[in-house]
């Protein structure tokens, strides 16, 4: 078990000497470790560099039921030794969505952990994707549609990931309150045409595919391109900018903006995206099911069950 847990760390680290650090054991110690655990399992797990250690593909599936297997020893300790709940972990990758964040929220609620280490990432299309398939983050959240969906499904599978859907969802934009559309039942593009559209950056892989708002292609006249939502809702309220979404408003975490139908003939798929073959672990399973419960209070139909 000792030898699991230096493991998760070591792959969650990239570095030897890195996870020897957070055991305060020796490098020496770590790696006769690692050698042992390979040993024992009659496969090669990591690959060493000078610049530190990757998962071969044998590792990446090892370290899923690792996961399994130590979440479930937390447990059975818990359960029959009464040791205390152990520290929870989970990392969460994900497009812009109020949603996902107040999933979130619901599940961090919900811990009965004395200790825990969770991550979420508003972050990039390709980030996430490489988040994934770098076991940085267990589950990642974003969307496709019949315009991106070849080159996201074989950027996928390049990346031994899969795709679960979640949610379709019908466009809206997002606007302030205060916008002279903000009363409208429903918008076109022409309603748009003069206002500034805001959408989030995608650094160096900047194409239309892994944009995070569909219609991509269209020109616009006036375009801002943002890292963070609370910088594309300061802009919407200070510019009566717009960006393009699932519909799915918070008023506690988005407040002052409103979301109003785009009439296109589109639809946006929402999913999430796991490693292929590698079982959830309790926690992330956990965390699905928060991001269900929100969904449906939204009034969404779901495409997929637990």
């Amino acid at each position: 078990m000792q030898q699991l847990h230096y493991f998760i760390e070591v792959a969650a680290e990239g570095s030897i000497t890195g996870a020897a650090d957070l055991f305060y054991v020796a490098q020496p110690t770590m790696s006769a470790a690692m050698k042992d655990l390979e040993s024992r399992v009659g496969r090669t797990l990591l690959t060493r560099s000078a610049r530190g250690v990757t998962l071969t593909e044998e590792g990446v599936e090892f370290l899923g039921y690792t996961r399994q297997v130590v979440e479930q020893m937390s447990l059975l300790e818990q359960r029959y030794l009464g040791q205390p709940p152990s520290r929870r972990l989970l990392g969460v990758s994900a497009q812009h969505y109020s949603f996902v964040v107040e999933a979130f929220i619901r599940m961090v609620d919900s811990v009965d952990a004395a200790q825990y280490e969770f991550s979420l990432r508003e972050t990039r299309t390709w980030d996430i994707i490489e988040d994934v398939r770098a076991l940085r983050s267990e589950v990642g959240i974003l969307y496709r549609n019949d315009f991106n969906r070849k080159v996201i499904d074989k950027l996928l599978r390049d990346s031994g990931l899969v795709f679960h859907p979640l949610f379709a969802a019908v466009p809206h934009i997002f606007i302030s309150r205060q916008n002279s559309l903000a009363s409208r039942d429903r918008v076109t593009l022409d309603d748009l045409a003069d206002l500034p559209r805001l959408t989030f950056d995608q650094g160096a892989n900047n194409s239309f595919y892994f944009a995070e708002e569909i219609l991509s292609t269209l020109s616009s006249k006036r375009e801002i391109r943002v890292a963070d939502r609370a910088t594309i809702f300061n802009l919407m309220i200070g510019l009566n900018g717009y960006t393009i979404s699932t519909g799915i408003i918070s008023d506690d975490l988005d407040p002052g903006i409103v979301a109003i139908p785009l009439d296109v003939d589109e639809s946006i798929e929402i999913g999430w995206i796991s490693h292929s073959g590698i079982p959830l672990t309790a926690q992330a399973q956990r965390y699905l099911a928060e991001v269900r419960v929100v969904v449906a209070d939204y009034g969404i139909e779901l495409l997929d069950s637990p």
